[in-house]
């Protein structure tokens, strides 16, 4: 099958290449609990999300999940904070230690969003 102009376009993200969007969420075992995947590259995460929800995905009473910085931070959502040092490198692979409680959350949260990036 060939990818024709009209059918790709949507599939272009904001870097301007082909891509596909996926949302998945697991527990603290690194066990999926739910996917939804095959999303056009320029769709936005809020519109992944709010269809997961209408899908039946559900955060359990009194926990929130750590979601990328392109998700708005919730009573359920834990979004990095933004503006503030974030990637692993920055950090210097622990050469650099974080310089208020911002970059400490966000070290943290980059460490926790490695783990489930290296599962998927």
């Amino acid at each position: 099958m060939t990818l024709t102009p009209d059918k790709a376009a949507p599939f272009q993200n904001r870097k301007g290449t082909l891509s596909q969007d996926a949302m998945v969420a697991c527990d603290f075992h690194l066990n999926f609990t739910f996917i939804s995947c095959g999303w056009e590259g320029s769709t936005t995460d809020a519109r992944v999300l709010q269809s997961a929800l209408n899908r039946g995905f559900k955060v359990p009473e009194g926990k929130f999940y750590l979601v990328y910085g392109g998700y708005a931070n919730t009573t359920s959502f834990l979004a990095s904070y933004k503006g503030v040092r974030y990637q692993l490198k920055e950090f210097g692979h622990g050469r650099h230690r974080p310089q208020n409680y911002k970059e400490l959350f966000n070290l943290r949260h980059a460490v926790l969003r490695n783990h489930v990036e290296r599962a998927i």
